[in-house]
């Protein structure tokens, strides 16, 4: 299927559709969905230690109520220093935020592979196996300052 296409801007952090030729791109469902599974805030657990110190535990306003939450805590390492703790800790935050597409059925199976890439780069592939058996790589890399 196709949508909206989403991308990322990494000079900016944040997310914005596509254009194209004058009107929004339309590009890969998937693609999209893991996008925003990934980089929008989910509202941190009651246990977790916010990094700024504040009691904002973020999350969207859209998730009173629901059972399972939308986006990640990736937020939470935002003043981390890249350690291999913090590349674990990422992983489980990814593998947290895509794990409802194996429960609703969207896909069969998500494998989050992280791993440090020099001094200050975090490389990850999110590798989405589709139901039809298809498989589909997804590569993030964040620059930790």
């Amino acid at each position: 299927m196709t949508d909206i296409t989403t991308t990322w801007i990494t000079s900016t952090g944040t997310g914005d559709w596509a254009i194209s030729s004058g009107a929004l791109a339309s590009g890969d469902d998937l693609a999209s969905a893991v996008l925003i599974s990934i980089f929008t805030d989910r509202q941190a657990n009651a246990d977790d230690v916010l990094p700024d110190g504040s009691d904002d535990r973020r999350g969207w306003w859209g998730d009173q109520g629901q059972d399972v939450p939308i986006g990640s805590r990736l937020w939470l390492l935002d003043r981390s220093r890249l350690t291999q703790d913090v590349a674990n800790s990422v992983q489980v935050h990814l593998n947290e935020a895509l794990k409802w597409l194996i429960d609703d059925g969207v896909a069969a199976g998500v494998l989050v592979a992280v791993r440090i890439s020099g001094q200050s780069q975090l490389d990850t592939v999110v590798t989405v196996t589709r139901n039809d058996g298809t498989k589909v790589p997804l590569k993030y890399s964040w620059v930790w300052q």
